[in-house]
């Protein structure tokens, strides 16, 4: 499993309009192959910044790096340049090999 997350600083002025634009954008993400799942994640608001990111679990690094280099992927984040404004400084990526997964699920 990887899980690849990048960070966003969003301005609390800001916020909203973050929120409604990955609500509302379509991310192509199930009909990649090893896509698992995806999560949005609003964490703590410090000094009127609030800390966004997006979490997305694919079967291994393989699956996401051929996603990185699709059709999908220039789609999904076609304009996202011109969403800059809606939050600061640049996404902060971030990914990681999975060692251990501990689940509810029986068949895991």
């Amino acid at each position: 499993m990887y899980i690849a997350m990048n960070r966003f600083q969003v301005p609390q002025e800001t916020q909203e309009a973050y929120e409604e634009m990955w609500l509302h954008r379509d991310s192509y993400l199930k009909q990649e192959p090893g896509f698992v799942e995806f999560h949005m994640l609003k964490g703590p608001t410090v000094d009127g910044t609030t800390l966004y990111a997006s979490h997305t679990v694919w079967a291994d690094e393989a699956a996401f790096l051929a996603w990185t280099r699709s059709q999908s992927f220039r789609d999904a984040h076609k304009g996202a340049g011109g969403q800059r404004p809606l939050f600061t400084g640049h996404p902060k990526f971030e990914g990681f090999t999975a060692i251990q997964h501990i689940t509810l699920d029986p068949a895991s």
